[in-house]
């Protein structure tokens, strides 16, 4: 088999999140803006002849066959009926439960990288429908490109968006993603907007419909948003628990990120609109 191949796993941040409807099976309708950054996990992919799949790093509270990145590793073995396997392993740096789709994220690259790896020549559109099966945010990052998002998240049209520096800051919880979409109080009628419209951005477009619901369930996110707020608009991504801000220079987000890193995990990331998963591959 090929040598171990290491590749990025980013981050992305949804620069606004609406929530325009419920479909029937309780999923509800989405519009957002999703953005990769240059903050990012660390995969290590070795394939094997064995036909075995093994990931080597242990995850809190995930046992090994329920990570989705073997997850993602078997259920390209099903599609394609290759008889090889793999050995992963993760560099974590995202937080889990963040919102920035760090889970997603690694599935995504497992089914890029071992596409590659397995020479399987699955399209991006054939992984990212796989990817669907996982999770809705994983086929923005096998497409590899900043996109407008509808339906569950997956109905997806690349985007060029500006390329800011951000502050994320991490408020040291953990939010759970089901308490807050069941929520009465969530937001789910907001009226769709054109993809145009988002584009132009600022208020009241860019806003997050989990926003209000989840301040009022987690005080410290709450605390973290109204700190951050004093230097820039603020803002949630994806249901939490991370939140951000935009700044012109990245001097001005380390600036800004060293005050806040007196009081919670903060990460200072560029905004990108290409994922540097597809730039190490060479796509």
């Amino acid at each position: 088999m090929t040598a171990p191949l290491t590749l990025p796993a980013p981050a992305k941040l949804n620069r606004m999140l609406h929530i325009v409807g419920r479909r029937q099976d309780g999923y509800h309708l989405l519009q957002t803006l999703f953005q990769i950054i240059d903050l990012s996990d660390q995969l290590t992919l070795h394939g094997r002849d064995d036909g075995q799949i093994h990931l080597t790093t242990e995850v809190s509270g995930v046992s090994h066959d329920d990570n989705l990145v073997v997850r993602a590793a078997h259920l390209l073995q099903q599609a394609s009926g290759t008889r090889l396997g793999a050995t992963l392993s993760i560099e974590k740096q995202l937080p889990m439960g963040g919102g920035l789709g760090g889970g997603s994220s690694n599935a995504a690259t497992v089914l890029v990288g071992l596409n590659h790896i397995w020479q399987l020549g699955f399209s991006y559109q054939a992984l990212a429908r796989l990817g669907l099966q996982l999770g809705a945010d994983v086929p923005v990052f096998v497409h590899g490109h900043s996109a407008w998002a509808e339906g569950v998240g997956e109905q997806l049209t690349p985007v060029t968006l500006d390329t800011p520096w951000f502050v994320i800051i991490h408020p040291g919880i953990s939010v759970s993603t089901p308490s807050v979409f069941q929520d009465p109080q969530l937001t789910r009628d907001s009226r769709p907007i054109t993809m145009a419209r988002a584009l132009q951005g600022g208020a009241p477009e860019w806003r997050n419909d989990c926003e209000a619901v989840v301040k009022e369930r987690y005080p410290p996110i709450a605390e973290a948003l109204q700190w951050l707020a004093q230097y820039a608009p603020s803002r949630l991504t994806g249901t939490g628990a991370c939140l951000f801000a935009a700044f012109e220079t990245q001097q001005q987000a380390q600036t800004i990120a060293h005050l806040a890193g007196q009081h919670w995990p903060t990460w200072v990331a560029r905004g990108l609109n290409t994922s540097p998963l597809h730039d190490a591959l060479g796509y």
